[in-house]
């Protein structure tokens, strides 16, 4: 599995996480490892570039890496 860490500037309280990380445990292949203000940590075997879409859709903002 490969590993990528997100930085959504947009994510800071709790609700905003968990919207966030259930975008992303929609995504076949992708586990959510770790979730803070700003950062997401996600383990994956899908497309990056899925999970990034995702999190876009869900309505926030994603910096580049």
């Amino acid at each position: 599995m490969n590993q990528i860490i997100i930085r959504v500037p947009d994510m800071q309280s709790a609700h905003c996480q968990a919207r966030v990380s259930k975008a992303v445990k929609a995504i076949a292949g992708a586990e959510v490892q770790q979730v803070e203000a700003g950062v997401i940590t996600v383990a994956y075997k899908s497309n990056k570039d899925d999970i990034i879409a995702a999190i876009e859709q869900a309505g926030y903002s994603v910096l580049p890496e």
